[in-house]
């Protein structure tokens, strides 16, 4: 009889998996979740619940139930598994077991320290693991655990004795009135969108008893194992969290514990559990994500590290290459999904600035008319711009409403999955498979900015490209020369005013010519712009813009930075002119040292400039003078007898009055009004006072970069060529007959470590065409250093194209230094190639 039994479950195990087999590759069901699912059908088919009261018809203990043999209840198991039937929570069925005395259906803090006590006068603690890996493997018993309304164990005196269940499934009916509401009674809008019925305080104590106990530490591990797959299935087909909101608190109360990121996590449970939190609805991660932003730094920094460490455990397990993509990852795909919610907490949490925002100019109607792209079947590839976040849709926040997040955006980069992310391959699902294939530019702020520049130098390339091909076939129709390439010829002592002329006739003409690839020519000199050439062009554009004696630009000797001249005599296309000089170098890949507050950036993504920007644009002066204002504790009126009229200076210095109010020098600023009158302040800097050339200069920058994905960047903080000439150093090549080990070589890196700041700026200058790092620093610039001949009184040259110095063998240190020094200085027009 025992061997037919064995024979009988071989037999039941081996359909098992043949069934889990015949789901597809690609099928969303998880199919070790489904083989667990019907063994689970099949234990409860057979055993039971061990509940003696239970009311389901497909349970062995339910008293209405027939008896099945061994056969007959797997084909049963299966066709439950089809249908998604009930499943009962496995009770404890020993009477001589005690925690099935205690006979607890979902945990509250007394009842923890109940079983503690008796365990501890026992001194044993099998009680509380077993009661411990019931009730946390079980979603129905962990969403009614730890409630808010529960008695605490400081308000029960009596917290020594085990609860009893009658008296826990009398405080369970009261507390989850809410949960057991039907859907059409309201039952969203009764909940708080940040609200939850979990008490964290209690729920921490909890945990700082629990994971004293290594024993206990096993148990919440096998329990989160065995929960998680059921999770999903819950989420992703029966929709569990729309009916029961209150199915939140698992992930709430599973979050909590402080030893997720320990490696027994990190193997099995914390990517299964990923995997079922990224299965929740939009709205589930946004109210997530709003509660974490109230608990504060500590937790969000905590929920941060914990995923994080799961994605670098995950990368560094497992070999990518291009077939076998780390897109394709779950668990990896899963926590950085997660992490997003942490990301947005961490904004939520922050100075967010969601209201102040841009008027937007209108946007042309729509053509009737289909565009060749769609005739081609491409408008996927070239759609317009990136696509709205539904997390940041339904939290009503974007990253550049935050003015500073509670945790630096850097933190939430992952340098170890940037090393294997194909982005060729992760742009293609960006843009053309983001229904099918996870793209991690969805979740741009995991991507260094590397990475995200190499997208950007996708996505400008295929507009460059497609624009190219248009111009083509419109050419071939109208019988044309095609002209494929934005091409500028300019003469250097009139680069404004040629570039100026050309590039507004041009944005006037045919404004899409502007996303073709830009080719410089300067008049009366030789050189084919293989982009050292655009390179120099814009440089010289902005030194002559930002001069200060032009005066379009005021200059802040504090900050080292510029700002818009509200007294410019210029006119609205000279910055125009700006605007689009600095979209063209974007677009065309140049490095710019452009210098610029934070401000303008969020400006230019369509936000206005408030109090809590002036920091980082005017913060010696006027910043202080107005946090004073706020803090001050005094008479306002009286001690600083300040009006809604203000002063500054004009273009000659000359000092001006300004009412922020209609007769505001009949207005006192007091205790009252002093937010009021800082906000008018901080508008009219930020934003009125330089309205008129901010807008142009916006207008000209999103002639080519509107459609682009730039919002995912961040600026850059300025940088040091002292820490950032070695990486270069290490990174030359070399060629001619030169070697690292060559003397000259040795000489030359010696001289120009011995430069200071603004000398090897100059250096940088005539090697590459700029004096700014590439994205990532000099390590990411391949330098070629090659012979050009033996000693000679010649000076070095420089093909700025390519990143090549042409360096004859000088016959001593000091002639290479003053060779190289007259070279760099005056290499302006000539030199460089």
């Amino acid at each position: 009889m025992v061997k037919c039994l064995i024979v009988t479950e071989s037999v039941f195990q081996r359909t098992v998996h043949w069934v889990c087999r015949s789901f597809p590759e690609s099928s969303r069901m998880n199919r070790a979740a489904a083989k667990h699912l019907i063994e689970r059908y099949f234990q409860q088919l057979t055993d039971g619940c061990g509940n003696g009261d239970c009311t389901n018809e497909f349970c062995a203990s339910c008293r209405h139930f027939r008896p099945l043999d061994k056969n007959l209840a797997a084909a049963k198991a299966l066709e439950l598994f089809k249908i998604n039937a009930k499943l009962c929570n496995p009770q404890p069925s020993n009477e001589d077991d005690p925690d099935d005395k205690m006979n607890v259906h979902y945990l509250t803090e007394n009842t923890v320290c109940a079983i503690l006590s008796f365990c501890e006068e026992q001194g044993d603690y099998s009680a509380l693991i077993r009661v411990v890996g019931r009730i946390f493997s079980s979603s129905e018993a962990l969403t009614k655990s730890f409630r808010k309304d529960e008695p605490t164990a400081t308000e029960t005196p009596d917290s020594s004795e085990p609860t009893d269940v009658d008296q826990q499934e009398k405080q369970s009916s009261e507390t989850t009135g809410a949960s057991s509401a039907a859907p059409d009674e309201g039952l969203e809008e009764m909940l708080d969108p940040c609200e939850v019925t979990v008490d964290i305080a209690a729920l921490r104590r909890v945990y700082d008893r629990l994971l004293s106990l290594d024993q206990v530490e096993s148990a919440l591990v096998n329990a989160l194992v065995y929960l998680t797959p059921n999770m999903e299935l819950d989420l992703e087909y029966l929709d569990v969290y729309e009916t029961s909101p209150d199915y939140l608190n698992i992930f709430i109360i599973v979050l909590e514990n402080s030893n997720l990121h320990s490696p027994e996590y990190l193997e099995t449970a914390l990517p299964q559990f990923c995997k079922a939190m990224s299965k929740l609805p939009v709205a589930a991660l946004a109210r997530l994500s709003r509660l974490w932003s109230r608990y504060g730094l500590a937790h969000i920094r905590r929920m941060t590290e914990t995923f994080q460490q799961l994605i670098t455990f995950t990368v560094v397990s497992n070999d990518y290459d291009g077939e076998n993509l780390v897109n394709d990852d779950a668990a990896v795909v899963a926590a950085t999904q997660c992490l997003k919610v942490a990301f947005y907490a961490s904004i939520l949490g922050g100075d967010v600035d969601v209201e102040h925002n841009e008027d937007e100019e209108e946007e042309d109607g729509e053509s009737d008319e289909l565009s060749l792209h769609e005739l081609l079947g491409e408008e996927r590839l070239y759609k317009k711009g990136p696509p709205a976040d539904p997390l940041e849709s339904e939290l009503g926040v974007r990253p550049v409403d935050s003015i500073r997040p509670l945790i630096p955006y850097e933190d939430f980069v992952n340098e170890s999955l940037n090393e294997v992310v194909e982005m060729d391959k992760d742009f293609t699902f960006f843009k053309v498979n983001a229904e099918t294939k996870f793209s991690f530019q969805s979740c741009p702020f995991i991507l260094s900015v590397i990475t995200k520049n190499q997208g950007l130098y996708y996505d400008n390339r295929i507009r460059m490209y497609s624009e190219r091909r248009l111009t083509a076939l419109y050419s071939m129709v109208q019988g044309q020369q095609p002209n494929p390439y934005l091409k500028l010829k300019v003469r250097r002592d009139h680069i404004i005013d040629d570039a100026l002329v050309r590039l507004e006739m041009i944005s006037m003409e045919n404004p899409s010519d502007l996303k073709k690839q830009l080719f410089v020519e300067f008049e009366g000199e030789q050189g084919v712009d293989e982009g050292g050439v655009s390179k120099e062009f814009f440089q010289l554009v902005l030194e002559e813009i930002f001069n200060p004696d032009i005066g379009m630009f005021s200059y802040d000797d504090d900050t080292k930075l510029f700002w818009f001249n509200s007294s410019s005599l210029e006119n609205e296309a000279q910055y125009t002119l700006v605007g689009l000089v600095l979209g063209l170098a974007i677009y065309n890949n140049c490095i710019l040292d452009v210098h610029f507050p934070m401000v303008v950036y969020r400006k230019l993504m369509g936000k206005k400039g408030t109090y809590l920007d002036l920091p980082d644009c005017h913060p010696v002066h006027l910043f202080q003078s107005l946090k004073k204002l706020l803090e001050y504790g005094g008479n306002v009126e009286e001690d600083m007898m300040l009006t809604y009229q203000i002063s500054h200076t004009d273009l000659f210095g000359n000092p001006m009055l300004h009412d922020l109010k209609e007769e505001g020098d009949q207005i006192p600023v007091t205790a009252d009004n002093r937010q009021e009158f800082v906000d008018t302040y901080a508008d009219y800097v930020l934003n009125k006072s330089v309205e008129r050339q901010f807008k142009a200069f916006r207008k000209g920058f999103l002639m080519v970069t509107k459609e682009s994905p730039l919002k995912y960047f961040r600026v850059r903080k300025p940088f040091h060529l002292k820490e950032l000439l070695y990486p270069l150093e290490k990174t030359t090549e070399y060629d001619g007959g030169y070697s690292k080990d060559s003397q000259i070589v040795k000489d030359f890196w010696e001289t120009i470590h011995s430069f200071g700041e603004e000398q090897k700026r100059l250096f940088l200058q005539f090697t590459t065409g700029t004096d700014r790092a590439p994205v990532g620093g000099l390590g990411k610039l391949k330098m070629i250093i090659a012979k050009n001949g033996s000693d000679t009184d010649r000076l070095p040259t420089s093909h700025t194209c390519f990143n090549a110095l042409l360096l004859p063998e000088y016959s001593s240190k000091d002639k290479l230094r003053e060779r190289l020094l007259k070279a760099i200085t005056y290499a302006k027009g000539f030199g460089m190639l």
